[in-house]
């Protein structure tokens, strides 16, 4: 396992980050407590998370995913090794029932983050991120902007940094992150805090992978001049590019098995035929398509850390030996061939 340090910070970081979002829905806190105990084992030390968790959202097991955290972290005393990002929710209909008058307000804030440290039993969070933007704009797969003149309704981005300004004054917070950001955002948040002597966001948290690069058309430069590089999730597009639900195979309680609602990589056909491609191409090389795939994504010089999920540990070990994997020039070649043909199949 390689370790990352992040630009602006003093966390340093393996390689792959072990995503949680899965506990206390697919998975039992012992299978989690099993899934710690074996990436911790491998080097893992970056554990990411969210209030919002787990997924799919539902406010009778909201919160779950992080008291689950929590007890690992009181049981086995690995506080001290681990890196524990968590995140705060946004206005919207997947986390309205979180709080009343959903904000990414001073009040909002303070409330979730003081939620979160009661949940994870600990009094730092190490990396806190905003889980989507509290503005119209694109995210969770959206392309096309729709301007907005009248009544939007948005907290203003400088109120959010003077928030998370008097958590890490207060020691509750170490370094702030963003998530499903656009590059006009990252770069305002960046424009505030350098203007008012606010904390700099130190990390962009976006969905990357082989079926969904969207990351490298206007992110990736600001990622690599500004210095705040990426954790990419959704690595595997969902599962998608392990192939398990080519021809039309739906895996006994595999996550799009599930929950159907999630069809973002298997609801179009171009979604299909670039999946495909890719396994295919994985196995004409003789890798396995998840570990190409996310050997792909961890190659990335913009990603600071690959985030892994899994529902059991022989996926997770599968994934976790991706590291092992390495994207020869050729098979580099080929994979930005196919991307050409299939641009932007699932944003």
């Amino acid at each position: 396992m390689e370790y990352r340090r992040i630009p602006h910070s003093n966390l340093e970081v393996s390689e792959l980050c072990l995503g949680t979002m899965t506990w206390g829905e697919q998975n039992t806190q012992a299978e989690a407590f099993s899934q710690l105990d074996y990436a911790i084992g491998e080097g893992i030390n970056f554990i990411d998370t969210a209030e919002m968790y787990p997924v799919p959202p539902k406010a009778d097991t909201q919160g779950e995913t992080e008291r689950i955290l929590g007890n690992y972290l009181k049981k086995s005393g690995h506080r001290d090794n681990l890196i524990i990002a968590t995140k705060v929710s946004a206005p919207g209909s997947k986390s309205d029932y979180i709080r009343p008058n959903m904000a990414l307000d001073w009040r909002n804030i303070h409330q979730a983050v003081d939620a979160s440290l009661e949940r994870l039993k600990i009094d730092t969070i190490d990396l806190y991120q905003i889980h989507w933007p509290d503005r119209n704009t694109n995210f969770f797969g959206e392309l096309s902007y729709q301007q907005v003149d009248d009544n939007e309704q948005q907290t203003p981005i400088i109120e959010t940094l003077e928030a998370l300004a008097s958590l890490v004054t207060a020691g509750k917070i170490r370094y702030i992150g963003v998530s499903n950001e656009t590059p006009w955002g990252l770069m305002k948040y960046l424009q505030l805090a350098e203007k008012h002597e606010l904390p700099r966001v130190v990390s962009v948290q976006n969905p990357y992978n082989l079926l969904n690069r969207s990351f490298e058309v206007g992110m990736a430069e600001v990622s690599h001049r500004e210095e705040v590089p990426l954790l990419a999730y959704s690595p595997l597009a969902f599962g998608a590019l392990t192939g398990k639900y080519l021809d039309d195979k739906w895996p006994q309680g595999a996550r799009l098995t599930l929950f159907k609602r999630f069809s973002r990589y298997t609801g179009t056909q171009i979604a299909l035929e670039a999946t495909k491609a890719y396994v295919e191409l994985a196995r004409e090389f003789k890798l396995s398509p998840a570990q190409m795939s996310l050997a792909f994504v961890t190659s990335r010089k913009f990603v600071a850390s690959n985030i892994i999920g899994a529902t059991n540990l022989k996926q997770l070990k599968e994934n976790i030996d991706s590291i092992n994997t390495c994207i020869s020039p050729e098979l580099m070649v080929r994979l930005d061939e196919l991307a050409q043909i299939y641009r932007l199949p699932c944003p």
